[in-house]
């Protein structure tokens, strides 16, 4: 099936976003029996049901005038991205300094392929956790997977 580019589709949604104190974390379109595309949200004090409720009534309509999907069809979902999502934008790593992070990595460093500890410091490339023997930085090409840590 023939989509229009995520990018085209995130840039769409994003004044609607905008205008109502919403962060578009991520778009995606999954193909298979259920066609779906799904809009992943966040806000300063978390997402709950009424938000993403709120949010897909607001963009389903101007959605269909976009044709994401050229005519075919496809479900709509808008959703949390939940607490242990991976962090991907600038905005992701900035909630996270200073805060417990998992970190897992491609190959050890260290003699460590897992990381549970606070991320001091980022940029574009690297990320700087603290370690027993001082502060690691590492290039993010080596992670696997970056999230905020869920302590119970």
């Amino acid at each position: 099936m023939k989509i229009k580019p995520i990018i085209e589709i995130e840039n769409f949604l994003k004044k609607f976003a905008d205008e109502n104190q919403i962060e578009i974390v991520e778009v995606e379109f999954k193909q298979g029996k259920q066609n779906a595309l799904t809009v992943y949200i966040d806000k300063d004090g978390g997402v709950d049901l009424n938000t993403c409720e709120f949010f897909h009534r607001l963009i389903d309509e101007p959605l269909d005038e976009l044709d994401p999907t050229f005519g075919q069809p496809y479900t709509l979902n808008v959703s949390s991205p939940g607490l242990d999502r991976p962090l991907k934008t600038n905005k992701d790593f900035e909630r996270c300094l200073n805060e417990l992070v998992e970190v897992k990595l491609f190959a050890p460093i260290q003699g460590s392929k897992n990381f549970e500890t606070k991320m001091v410091a980022y940029d574009d490339n690297t990320v700087t956790i603290e370690t027993e023997k001082g502060n690691l930085k590492i290039q993010k090409n080596q992670i696997a997977k970056i999230s905020r840590a869920i302590e119970f």
